[in-house]
């Protein structure tokens, strides 16, 4: 039997301009089973765009790994995070990324349970 095992920080994008802008996040799955998935985020300076929230059926937990972040949740407002912040969004809580640090990758942990629209 093999354990999968990896790094999260290992195998990120790289370039002469550090860190490496790229016109999209990058998601990769790490892991799925059941109603479970597990993927890790990069961003680099992306936000969601104005007027964009996710409203998603399932429950999200997000832990900043390294970088830096500005989450808002709809009636709360923005709350920064950093490395080791983490927050659960509940499902149907509607959300979205304000701003990400264009001076330095960001990396996440996203934990996704429950039922996911497919």
């Amino acid at each position: 039997m093999s354990v999968p095992a990896g790094s999260l920080l290992r195998g990120l994008p790289s370039g002469p301009l550090l860190p490496v802008s790229l016109p999209d996040e990058l998601f990769t799955t790490l892991a799925a089973s059941g109603n479970v998935r597990i993927e890790r985020i990069v961003s680099t300076g992306q936000a969601s765009p104005e007027g964009f929230w996710y409203d998603q059926g399932w429950d999200e937990f997000v832990l900043v790994v390294q970088g830096a972040a500005r989450l808002e949740v709809e009636g709360e407002g923005e709350r920064p995070l950093a490395p080791g912040d983490w927050a659960m969004i509940p499902a149907r809580t509607r959300h979205r990324v304000a701003w990400t640090d264009p001076e330095q990758t960001t990396v996440w942990l996203a934990v996704h349970i429950g039922e996911q629209e497919t």
